[in-house]
């Protein structure tokens, strides 16, 4: 058996939380991993390259990256990465730290099928299913495939190994693909803190949509909604905060609606300005086709903002309570209605907004590592754990 003060966990996750794509995914691992180095566990992420980031470095938190291949190729650089034993520190230290104890296997549609190459314990981390998303993104043949290896090859590759999911959703979905229900175990994400002091509401009625601007964001839901709403509110204004590959796309249906001058889009925004703008926004619109969690809920939530979600969107439903912290939706025009109500009922959307923050509060980091590291011991001594579930009290 490892004890924690010798422990070496190695993540593998296609980015950081410095990647420009990087999201909810990266920042659950980084939050997970500080916590775990507060128990005493060593920890070393293994991602993608990108831009002029070092090769490797260490965090504040004290977890080593290492950062090889790219987009496409960093699944076999992490492969060829462990298999040469290059895992130590290169030219910063000569010390090297040795093969890892217990692999955290991160699979974002794509896993790195590290069970083929490793003979250390595997956990797969598994943030959402990926289904409606390949045809999405991808063409319909590569969507095929990718799925394929989702649905089918992860599945049998990953048989014997432990899993953890964020959400009650996608663990139901996986034990659809056929993955043993006593093997996942569910770890919801915790709440970011709070930056800088509260700001009052805007004046006007004000929206907000934040996340990566990528297709199945589906902001383009958000931006029809705006746009009829001004029809009757001509105050009203959407800020899209956060950046990505679609963003031209978005801002010419901005034009085509009609609506250059009731949609504001900032691009990255810093923790500060983000809630800023949270404070200020009257709703937080979430159009999301699929989310693992819903990280953005429970932060507009932090700050008094009530959410509106897509029921069919998985985790989104775990993070909410429909009707008390914000409303799941069926369709776009059941979120345009609902979107219309919040609005012009500010005595349901206060107490919506009151009773989200009551509700983020119960979900925190160290929870949420004491429910990682559990399973991590287990599989580290050697042991089938019953799941170790974090439940919202």
């Amino acid at each position: 058996m490892t004890d924690a003060s010798s422990g070496h966990i190695v993540f593998l996750n296609w980015r950081d939380t410095h990647h420009p794509e990087g999201g909810g995914s990266e920042l659950f691992l980084e939050r997970i991993a500080a916590e775990l180095i507060g128990k005493g566990y060593r920890v070393t992420l293994l991602c993608q390259a990108y831009g002029s980031a070092p090769a490797e470095e260490i965090n504040s938190d004290g977890m080593r990256i290492v950062r090889r291949g790219g987009r496409h190729t960093v699944y076999l650089r992490a492969a060829l990465t462990y298999l040469l034993g290059v895992l130590g520190f290169g030219p910063l230290s000569r010390r090297q730290l040795g093969r890892p104890d217990l692999i955290v296997d991160v699979g974002n549609g794509m896993p790195f099928l590290s069970r083929l190459w490793t003979r250390r314990p595997v956990i797969a981390l598994v943030h959402h299913v990926h289904r409606e998303q390949w045809p999405v993104v991808f063409g319909p043949r590569v969507a095929r495939i990718g799925w394929w290896i989702e649905s089918r090859l992860a599945v049998r590759v990953y048989r014997n190994c432990r899993y953890i999911t964020v959400s009650e959703s996608t663990r139901e979905e996986l034990v659809g693909l056929g993955v043993d229900r006593h093997r996942i175990s569910v770890v919801h994400n915790g709440t970011p803190e709070v930056t800088g002091a509260p700001v009052a509401r805007t004046p006007n009625p004000s929206l907000m949509v934040l996340g990566r601007l990528v297709p199945h964001k589906r902001v383009e839901i958000a931006l029809r909604a705006t746009a009829l709403l001004a029809t009757e509110l001509p105050d009203v204004e959407l800020v899209v905060a956060g950046q990505g590959w679609w963003d031209e796309p978005l801002t010419r249906l901005a034009a085509d609606l009609g609506i250059e001058d009731r949609v504001r889009f900032t691009g990255f925004v810093s923790e500060e300005h983000k809630h800023e703008l949270l404070c200020g926004s009257w709703l937080m619109l979430m159009p999301s086709l699929k989310e693992g969690w819903g990280l953005t809920i429970v932060e507009a939530g932090a700050r008094a903002t009530p959410s509106i979600a897509f029921r069919s969107a998985g985790g989104v439903a775990d993070a909410m309570v429909d009707g008390e912290t914000g409303m799941l939706v069926e369709d776009e025009y059941e979120f345009f209605r609902a979107v219309r109500s919040l609005v012009l009922d500010a005595r349901r959307r206060n107490a919506m907004g009151a009773a989200a923050a009551a509700h983020a509060r119960r979900f925190t980091w160290e929870k949420a590592g004491e429910a990682f590291s559990q399973v991590v011991a287990g599989q580290l001594a050697g042991e089938q754990p019953k799941p170790a579930d974090q439940r919202v009290p």
